[in-house]
């Protein structure tokens, strides 16, 4: 459980680490690391519990949403977090209508087994999404009704 959460941030940070610093502000250092999201629980305050039993597959997606799109409604049955490289991402909770609007350059972690979907907005938004899973399991499961999210 260690080793997933480990390669997970190794994955995410090497990724999503964007810096303005200068390397004088780091002489001597050969990297330079900015902690952009660290979690226990996701965006709508839901916790996570525990990581899929089996060998650890981890998986990154870069996603583009045209403006004012919503993705179909869906659940992700494996922890996972993402990053905005582009644009804003709005995510509607399903069950009780919360939303939380991320811009960009923000991380966030998406909830897990439960229904939601995102909102881009007045511009096309890109995504950067890490899935800590297992092999043969998928990283996101429409709800009844609804299209595969891509």
């Amino acid at each position: 459980m260690r080793k997933q959460r480990y390669f997970l941030g190794l994955v995410f940070g090497s990724l999503c680490t964007m810096s303005s610093a200068s390397a004088d502000d780091h002489a001597g250092q050969t990297a330079h690391a900015e902690k952009l999201l660290q979690a226990d629980h996701a965006w709508n305050g839901d916790a996570y519990t525990s990581y899929p039993q089996g060998k650890p597959q981890l998986t990154v997606l870069k996603i583009t949403i045209a403006p004012h799109a919503a993705l179909p409604w869906h659940e992700h049955p494996v922890p996972n977090a993402g990053y905005v490289l582009e644009g804003t991402l709005t995510i509607e909770d399903k069950a009780s209508g919360k939303t939380k609007t991320f811009h960009k350059g923000e991380a966030f972690a998406e909830s897990e087994n439960d229904p939601h979907r995102g909102v881009a907005g007045d511009e096309p938004t890109v995504l950067l999404l890490t899935y800590a899973g297992t092999p043969g399991r998928p990283t996101s499961i429409p709800l009844a009704g609804e299209k595969n999210e891509y």
